[in-house]
């Protein structure tokens, strides 16, 4: 990565840049079988299509608060970087009623109404898949998102020490972010090729750094396992073997 990389979405681009192919977020979900891979260049293109939606359909700007009711799962990924390309303020968990914006998961659709602006929702199914029947009061983000486009420029710039991330009460720059990042990557041994497994949910920064930061800020990847509880006997170390992992985090 790029020692100018200031926010989040320079590092993105700086990834991007060189090397589109290789393999970024591998997601598993034990509970249903699923298992994704997206490389960064896929991953790219659903965080552009996802930060126009933002900004476009959404209206969301610089200074806007969403509120990430979701757990680690490769689109909570998505969203979260394209809120750090739009410059809008990502709350991990946060009161709905006091955002300009909710994205919510099938299992805090209840809690998500409190929001009095605008209200996504995410089927979380397999591929990327829609709701059989759409929420009331909710865009459905697979419905939405696809007509979206493949390119994302922000209206304005974004200020790497503007407000990026909240999570467990303590607010995060963007500058702050990248920052944390690189800490976190050092710290757990990354480097570029390494290939992280992270069992941990996107509920605090343990989890979100080995889950997307520290990862991407190192040119590595990540093994982003939701529900590794459910794996037989002898899974996780078949995965370990199968996907090549060089570090854990569990």
């Amino acid at each position: 990565m790029n020692a100018s990389d200031r926010t989040p979405a320079d590092l993105l681009r700086s990834a991007l840049a060189a090397d589109p192919g290789r393999p970024f977020i591998t997601f598993y979900d034990d509970a249903t079988g699923e298992r994704v891979e997206l490389s960064v260049a896929t991953f790219a293109n659903w965080v552009a299509k996802t930060a126009n939606l933002l900004q476009g359909d959404l209206a969301a700007a610089p200074g806007d608060r969403l509120v990430l009711l979701l757990p680690a799962h490769w689109q909570s990924a998505v969203w979260l970087m394209a809120c750090h390309a739009v410059g809008v303020t990502a709350e991990i968990g946060g009161d709905p009623a006091a955002a300009d914006v909710v994205v919510s998961g099938p299992d805090t659709l209840e809690e998500a109404r409190a929001c009095t602006g605008e209200r996504v929702a995410l089927a979380l199914r397999p591929l990327g898949g829609r709701f059989p029947q759409p929420p009331a009061g909710f865009a459905d983000y697979a419905v939405e998102v696809p007509s979206q486009g493949d390119r994302f420029a922000p209206f304005v710039p974004v200020d790497p020490d503007a407000p990026a991330l909240v999570v467990g009460g303590e607010e995060l720059s963007a500058a702050d972010l990248v920052a944390r990042a690189r800490a976190q990557a050092a710290e757990l041994g990354l480097g570029a090729g390494s290939r992280l497994l992270s069992g941990l949910a996107y509920d605090d920064w343990a989890g979100l750094a080995s889950g997307l930061y520290a990862p991407l800020a190192s040119g590595g990847s990540v093994v982003l396992c939701r529900n590794p509880a459910q794996l037989a006997d002898g899974g996780l170390e078949k995965r370990v073997e199968s996907e090549r992992v060089t570090h854990r985090a569990l």
